[in-house]
């Protein structure tokens, strides 16, 4: 097997000791010219994070028609491989530096799975060196990011997708279609929520590469195996730190918590059913309840949103010390409520529970498997959209509204206040 393990860089900047300055400075890429690929060409896709995440996604490019895997790209060698024998493909070329896939011919795309403090800076080459993205979420950690890999992508004119997979589902898009009908009547209320209860010794977010796995690999190994400058990049320099590296969702330095990991699912998904957009205001309250291990993030997260023109509150509710208090998806209008299955992702199917007051006899029941075909999966639809230069359906505007609505319940949070949106200034006030 070819294999590129592209330490050029590795051994320069280690022997120059400037590795963080390398990886601040501004990407040298040149702006690439996009030109569309022709019907049934094969993508090229590079893989940039192969861990939690980015593990589980590798395998549906390679399930993707016209898709391959070209190149894959992590800071920590098992991970790297893990990418290569899952790229299935003999020849997929293996990177250290991210900057050094995106300069490979053989890439057309990227898949960026990498911990979000990275996103900003990845989205921004990628799109300056002409590669279609699909990123996982949160979109960004500031809404200043946001600004900018929204402007960046908008001039790119790349194809993108952020990872927000619930928009996939057939009831979802069922769901939608009866909801621009009017069929709740007005809608006031929307729930959402994420329970979880962690098992004795397994606390949430601590575990080892992989959600079911809880033993602790070898720390002197893994030190030896992760490029640890790589893996800070733009993030605050400190000495290596085994912790940080596995459970980075954990500490504010390097992801958004409750609001960006979860809530974001929820609310986006909301946002795919009833396009409402960013809400006017919210109010948030987190608390580290029990999980108190060293982890910056609260387990306990409750928001409400407001949208004051609609006369519409959307709640979202998480604890990570409860499992059996769960909160499916649920729209609440004045004349009925529909009522999912699920959690965003999980949806397979709803109801439709109509008020005492309700006098319709044609309001369908729930989900009818009969009428809305089963949909594309989230990378297949961002694939067909790079096939046909298609806009995928959790695009750069969708993504700049997720960014936004999480990030005012983790201003809300921080400041210990309401927020608002400023829709003309397009900041959180």
């Amino acid at each position: 097997m070819k294999r590129n393990l592209a330490m050029n860089r590795r051994r320069f900047l280690d022997a120059t000791g400037k590795a963080a300055t390398a990886l601040a400075a501004v990407s040298t890429f040149a702006t690439a010219a996009i030109s569309a690929p022709s019907p049934n060409k094969q993508v090229g896709i590079g893989c940039i994070g192969l861990g939690t995440r980015g593990g589980d996604l590798i395998k549906a490019v390679v399930n993707a028609p016209d898709a391959k895997v070209t190149a894959v790209c992590d800071v920590y060698a098992p991970h790297r491989q893990k990418g290569i024998e899952r790229s299935k493909n003999p020849d997929v070329k293996a990177y250290v530096d991210y900057r050094e896939l995106l300069a490979d011919p053989n890439v057309d795309a990227v898949v960026i799975a990498t911990p979000d403090h990275w996103h900003c800076q990845m989205v921004l080459d990628a799109a300056k060196a002409g590669k279609d993205i699909y990123c996982e979420k949160g979109f960004s950690r500031t809404l200043a990011e946001a600004k900018q890999m929204r402007d960046a992508l908008k001039a790119s004119r790349v194809v993108f997708q952020l990872g927000h997979q619930a928009r996939q589902s057939a009831c979802a898009l069922q769901a939608r279609e009866l909801l621009a009908q009017n069929i709740l009547g007005p809608i006031t209320l929307v729930r959402t929520g994420r329970f979880k209860s962690p098992l004795p010794g397994r606390p949430n977010w601590r575990w080892y590469g992989y959600y079911d796995q809880w033993d602790r690999p070898d720390p002197a190994q893994v030190a030896k195996d992760v490029h640890w400058d790589l893996w800070l990049g733009p993030a605050p320099k400190v000495p290596w730190n085994e912790r940080h590296f596995w459970h980075w969702r954990c500490y504010w330095a390097y992801g958004t918590g409750y609001a960006g990991d979860l809530l974001s699912h929820e609310t986006d998904f909301v946002q795919y059913l009833l396009g409402h957009g960013i809400p006017d205001t919210c109010t948030c309250s987190g608390l580290i309840a029990q999980l108190r291990d060293d982890r910056d993030v609260p387990d306990t997260w409750s928001a409400t949103y407001e949208f004051e023109k609609l006369g519409r509150t959307m709640t979202f509710t998480g604890s990570m010390n409860t499992g059996k208090a769960q909160q499916p998806v649920e729209i609440c209008g004045c004349d009925a409520t529909l009522r999912f299955d699920d959690i965003a992702h999980n949806v397979t199917r709803f109801q439709i529970l109509p008020e005492d007051h309700n006098p319709r006899k044609d309001l369908p029941k729930g989900y009818d498997w009969k009428l809305t075909p089963e949909q594309p999966d989230h990378v297949v639809d961002w694939v067909n959209c790079i096939q046909n230069r298609g806009t995928p359906k959790c695009s750069t505007d969708e993504a700049f509204i997720e960014t936004a609505t999480f990030l005012m319940s983790l201003l809300s949070y921080q400041q210990r206040r309401q927020v608002r949106w400023d829709s003309v200034r397009e900041e959180i006030v």
